[in-house]
């Protein structure tokens, strides 16, 4: 297990289905990610990480996803403050790649996929 400043570790990123997969977490996204910490000044809990095919098919993910590589994740929201607050930090720390649900926000820096785009499931 990979400890992520005092904020995440590498297992909260694991596919369900393969155990330490977390590990596959591209580290400038865990750094952006950790500035997204920082600034919202409160913990984060991630609901999706780095997924195996099996487990990204199972869950209806994209055959190209972000996940796939280690380079999103999904934040979970437990309210519409929350969002809002996670949102600001996602924004400001220069993430341009975000989906906005119900209960979580996805966000990632994939360098192969569309860059400044903003969608809702």
């Amino acid at each position: 297990m990979i400890k992520y400043k005092a904020y995440f570790n590498s297992e909260e990123f694991d596919s369900p289905d393969l155990p330490g997969s977390g590990e596959n977490m591209k580290m400038e996204f865990i750094n952006q990610l950790i500035t997204v910490r920082d600034l919202y000044n409160n913990p984060i809990n991630i609901s999706s990480g780095y997924r195996t095919m099996k487990h990204n098919k199972n869950v209806g993910g994209k055959s190209n996803s972000a996940h796939l590589r280690g380079y999103a994740a999904d934040l979970v929201v437990n309210n519409s403050y929350e969002r809002l607050m996670i949102l600001r930090a996602v924004i400001l720390t220069g993430f341009t790649r975000i989906g906005i649900a119900n209960d979580f926000i996805h966000v990632d820096c994939d360098p192969s996929l569309s860059q400044n785009v903003l969608w809702k499931y």
